[in-house]
């Protein structure tokens, strides 16, 4: 069976983002098109490929059975598109990058900014990662995470180690003082993550922290908690290389030190589109020059 090319990416629009007002949206078309659009696409293959409700439109099982041949078509249009193009060709296009809220805040803003720089017609969309992501439903075109995927087609590339370890303003220290050992730890207060918006196993280093004291103060995400300790919050586990940037911060118990690692992922049918592989080869470049940044010489008090 032929498709149209047009209603599929209609059919693709309406299955990741479950709205046709959405997929219209992203498309820039108005609903009438969608609809219509959906509606040949549906009295082709001969059946109902969602169901349609008040709140949204969902699969049905015959709609389930055809997205995956959607997506490898959709993979070989971006594929004979990007082949169109020579090497010297003009990059163009949006490339959305999911990262963890310190690494996209501290690094990759500033990183990216010059790439977007140098290719003005590519548009970047940098996010935070959220708790579940699907790069096959095109969330991202890129996604740094914490832990290796243990299945699934993704495309690997470890970027770097990182090292964390236990930092307090100097104020803070100054009014509750300073510990020696992890266990007087129990007379201080912390500042951890919410384990609701953990969405990394690596994550787990916050139970050291939280196994030792009552007083606690929870922030979801890095930057916050980075801030809250930098406020006198209390002891936090932070980024070495956030740390290191940030007047006031005092190391302590040194031989408490974690490690944890960045690998960027990619999907492979989106893997070769020039617009992708000039961000995944840029970002790959920048943080094997910048090695040493993500593991700098901790901070002494």
């Amino acid at each position: 069976m032929a498709f149209n090319w047009d209603h599929l990416q209609i059919f693709l629009a309406v299955a990741r983002h479950g709205q046709m007002l959405e997929a219209g949206r992203r498309l820039g078309l108005n609903h009438a098109t969608v609809a219509r659009r959906l509606e040949n696409l549906e009295a082709a293959v001969g059946t109902a490929l969602f169901h349609r409700r008040p709140n949204g439109s969902t699969l049905t099982e015959a709609g389930e059975r055809l997205l995956p041949s959607a997506e490898r078509i959709e993979a070989e249009v971006i594929a004979a598109t990007s082949r169109m193009h020579s090497e010297e060709a003009e990059t163009t296009g949006t490339v959305r990058i999911g990262a963890p809220d310190a690494l996209g805040n501290l690094f990759l803003a500033r990183e990216l900014s010059l790439l977007a720089r140098r290719h003005p017609n590519l548009v970047i969309e940098l996010v935070p990662l959220p708790r579940t992501f699907s790069l096959s439903r095109r969330e991202a075109d890129l996604a740094i995470g914490l832990d290796r995927p243990a299945h699934g087609r993704l495309k690997l590339a470890k970027l770097s180690d990182y090292s964390l370890g236990l930092y307090a303003a100097r104020d803070y220290l100054e009014r509750e003082g300073t510990p020696n050992e992890p266990s007087e730890l129990a007379h201080h207060a912390v500042v951890i993550g919410v384990e609701d918006y953990a969405y990394a196993s690596a994550l787990d280093y916050t139970a050291f922290l939280q196994d030792r004291t009552r007083r606690v103060f929870r922030c979801a995400g890095a930057i916050g908690q980075l801030e809250a300790v930098k406020a006198g919050a209390g002891i936090g586990i932070l980024h070495d290389f956030a740390a290191a940037h940030c007047h006031g911060l005092v190391r302590i118990l040194p031989e408490t030190r974690f490690q944890r690692s960045y690998w960027l992922m990619s999907h492979p049918d989106s893997h070769e589109a020039r617009r992708v592989t000039v961000c995944r080869d840029f970002i790959v470049r920048r943080f094997r020059e910048e090695r040493t940044w993500f593991q700098p010489s901790p901070l002494r008090a």
